[in-house]
């Protein structure tokens, strides 16, 4: 049966591949620097950083199980850039309740209460892992 921090790892890698899936299908029918309908009070900066969540995604969910402590990690980073990014434009255009904003604000959430979770699993399995010296 596979463990808590796995369960919680594939969940977060879910949530990472849908917001991939958003990503992409953006990217595909508006172009890489989308400005995600905000026209030009969309920064430059801020369609970099949209496009960056393209790749940056996806590779968190994949470090999730091949180096979990850096996928945890990369993944609580995106999340809480994300949303505090994100909530410029949504307090600038009044969207506190937009489905996509309370998706990622749910995520960050997840995150946060269910990653001390992992990382105390991830250490606890190194720590009995190492050999000890005498």
């Amino acid at each position: 049966m596979p463990s808590l921090s796995f369960a919680i790892r594939v969940l977060f890698a879910c949530c990472l591949l849908v917001a991939t899936a958003n990503h992409l299908r953006a990217d595909f029918q508006h172009g890489l620097f989308w400005e995600y309908g905000y026209g030009e009070s969309a920064h430059w900066a801020s369609r970099v950083f949209w496009s960056a969540l393209t790749f940056l995604d996806p590779l968190a969910a994949l470090l999730l199980f091949i180096k979990p402590r850096v996928g945890l990690a990369l993944t609580a980073s995106i999340i809480v850039a994300d949303v505090a990014h994100n909530t410029y434009y949504v307090a600038l255009n009044q969207q506190w309740l937009a489905s996509f904003y309370l998706s990622q604000v749910a995520f960050l959430i997840a995150v946060m209460l269910l990653s001390p979770v992992v990382w105390k699993a991830i250490n606890s399995r190194q720590s009995n892992a190492q050999p000890t010296q005498d």
